[in-house]
């Protein structure tokens, strides 16, 4: 048991992390850079889908408590990424971490773990991102066929002459007394338009690590406009029709109707969904080794993603949820819905570019996340050495990319979008665990490493971030603990019977993950 929980040297870590030359990563990210990288992952899907979801089936207008218990859970772990980031700037996040802290079989299950979280986090946000493309390409009278427009099993439904996804029009067709029963329909068989955003993003990502933050950055400025320009009008609306917003709000917290339904436990359950939105600090704590100064820039990319983001996410839920009385809200498009009420019909336009924009920036930091801990665990034997290639010109691990964009891209055209979703929250929550026990692990040790960033009120910081993460995984479903138990029982077997006899902490030569891939 012993050599499962060996520990991969601090001093073979930092230096990996001061490697430069064709075979390792270029540093090109600046402390601006890191934040629109954190802002460009936690404002998507969260903030443009499953705000609306968790308001109507959980919290009510109380959805904003939920934003703010995340925001907890998320400052405690922020805190203890960011000491982790700083001390140990390479790429690999949580797997790292936990591999110097911790020990082997724990770094083991943590990165296998992130393969789910980002993986899927970004098959989900593609599987929404090609709603947002297709609703956007009707409004100027392009459809496509339905056999592509969605995953296996999607419903269509032929009416005034197109073909429309049965979940978006039922609202409709119920105004207007159509019974769906007799429309024609016609299933889906492939996300054409999911699959195409993963491959899109995926040349991004191995053309370079500059170019894809610059691409990001810009897309991120689009959609905060967008955001921005939702609350000034929302708001400008909410004033001028007070009594109206305050019905809406009323009750605040409606009563419970049973576990995660209303009440506290649906503020914590509506939490735990919404997390989702949160994992944005997560993945930039990835990009670590591209950083030109982490130990400064990487706290600051961190801490403020995080801190605009809380701001914004609860500005825009009080809005919403004083627009458009919550039970309406469970749309896959609710702030288009809210800008709906206002009246302003250019709004529901520049939402929809703000979302195509917002899942675009969300997809390209999740598949960096995931092809970096593939590169991370590649060069410390517990994956096959093609994972850890690095392109010599672009510099970037393009093999690992190129796989990771293929098997997300299938996984976004072939998989409903609610099966997706479920496992991504917890898989964050796990890692935030096993990041806020890892510092109090090293204090405790009082292991001799130099800190740029010293994590506040240890150990009631990395303990509040246990504690609150996991009372969060706790009031999640029982179907999602089996699926992420399962999970974790494939890795195990992957574990023991391939990555542990080729790891190079086990066989005693961790220095060799300094030597160049070629």
């Amino acid at each position: 048991m012993a050599g499962v929980l060996a520990k991969k040297p601090l001093n073979i870590i930092m230096q990996e992390s001061e490697e430069g030359g064709e075979h390792s990563l270029r540093r090109a990210l600046g402390a601006t850079n890191l934040i629109s990288l954190g802002i460009g992952a936690i404002i998507g899907t969260g903030i443009f889908v499953l705000t609306g979801t968790a308001a109507a089936n959980h919290a009510g207008p109380a959805i904003v408590l939920s934003f703010i218990l995340a925001a907890i859970a998320c400052v405690f772990a922020g805190l203890c990424y960011a000491e982790f980031a700083s001390m140990i700037p390479v790429a690999g996040s949580a797997y790292t971490y936990g591999y110097a802290t911790l020990g082997e079989l724990v770094a083991w299950i943590i990165g296998w773990d992130l393969v789910l979280e980002y993986a899927l986090g970004a098959a989900t946000v593609a599987s929404g991102w090609s709603g947002y493309v297709l609703s956007f390409l009707q409004d100027f009278g392009i459809h496509l066929t339905p056999t592509l427009a969605g995953p296996p099993g999607t419903k269509f439904v032929l009416y005034q002459g197109h073909w429309e996804n049965m979940g978006r029009i039922a609202k409709k067709l119920a105004l207007a007394n159509v019974d769906p029963s007799s429309l024609p329909t016609q299933l889906a068989s492939f996300n054409l338009f999911g699959f195409i955003g993963i491959m899109l993003v995926t040349v991004i990502l191995v053309i370079g690590i500059k170019e894809s933050a610059n691409f990001n950055s810009v897309i991120v400025v689009i959609k905060v406009l967008v955001l921005l320009v939702f609350l000034a009008i929302g708001g400008a609306y909410i004033l001028a029709h007070w009594s109206e917003a305050v019905a809406n709000w009323t009750p605040f917290l409606p009563p419970n109707t049973g576990r995660g339904e209303f009440g506290i436990s649906g503020v914590a359950r509506a939490a735990g969904i919404i997390f989702f939105a949160y994992i944005g600090f997560d993945a930039v704590s990835t990009a670590a080794q591209e950083a030109k100064n982490p130990k400064r820039d990487m706290p600051i990319g961190i801490l403020g993603s995080l801190v605009i983001c809380t701001i914004l996410y609860i500005l825009v839920a009080g809005v919403l949820t004083g627009l458009v009385k919550y039970p309406n809200l469970n749309v896959p498009d609710p702030i288009a819905v809210g800008i709906d009420v206002t009246g302003v019909r250019w709004g529901s336009f520049l939402v929809k570019i703000g979302a195509i924009c917002g899942l675009s920036s969300t997809m390209v930091v999740m598949l960096l996340g995931q092809s970096r801990v593939f590169f991370s665990m590649s060069k410390d034997g517990l994956l096959p050495a093609w994972a850890s290639k690095v392109h010599p010109r672009f510099r970037t691990p393009y093999l690992s990319t190129i796989f990771v964009g293929l098997c997300v891209g299938l996984a976004a055209a072939l998989t409903p979008i609610d099966i997706l979703g479920e496992m991504v929250s917890i898989g964050t929550l796990l890692a935030f665990v096993i990041v806020c026990a890892g510092v109090w692990v090293l204090r405790a040790r009082k292991t001799p490493v130099k800190r740029a960033f010293v994590t506040p009120w240890v150990p009631f910081t990395p303990i509040m971030g246990i504690l609150v993460s996991g009372y969060m995984m706790v009031n999640l479903a029982g179907a999602t603990w089996i699926r992420l138990l399962v999970w974790l029982a494939i890795g195990l077997i992957v574990y023991f019977s391939y990555s542990r006899h080729r790891s190079k902490v086990q066989q005693g030569h961790p220095e060799e993950v300094l030597e160049p891939t070629r």
